[in-house]
Order: structure tokens, then C-alpha cells, then sequence
């Protein structure tokens, strides 16, 4: 199963976005993004919801994910 960053980057990159381009349509910061993508921060709910319209991906796909991401 893939961690909820790895889910944000695989569907970022089939987008062809740019972290910075998520970013702004999210309204956090690039590194905020990049963090996501590392597994070094999670996201929250209400940032998954966006990250779901924004990527086309189910949000109950993200926030299954959110529950297994070590801290």
C-alpha cells in the first residue's frame, strides 16, 4: 500500500504539476507540499479534502492512507 505522500506525488506527477503548482491551488506552502510527499508531515482533513478535489483522488482513499503514515 502506498503512503498518503506517495499517493499526493504519484497523482501530482500524473497531472504534470509542479509541487509549487499544487501548492498554490491547495493555498499552502511549497514546502508544505514537499513535506506531504516525504512523509515527514500529514496532512489535515480539511487539507486532504482539497488535495482530493484538486488530484482527482477519492478522499477516502487519502484518509485511509492518513491512518497508517508513521510519524
Amino acid at each position: 500500500m502506498n503512503s498518503i505522500g506517495q499517493t499526493i506525488k504519484m497523482g501530482r506527477e500524473m497531472l504534470n504539476m509542479t509541487q509549487e503548482e499544487l501548492a498554490q491551488k491547495i493555498r499552502v506552502g511549497t514546502l508544505t507540499i514537499a513535506k506531504y510527499e516525504a512523509g515527514e508531515q500529514i496532512p489535515s482533513n480539511q487539507t486532504i479534502l482539497k488535495l482530493s478535489t484538486v488530484l482527482d483522488i477519492p478522499a477516502s482513499e487519502l484518509l485511509q492512507q492518513n491512518t497508517t503514515v508513521n510519524p
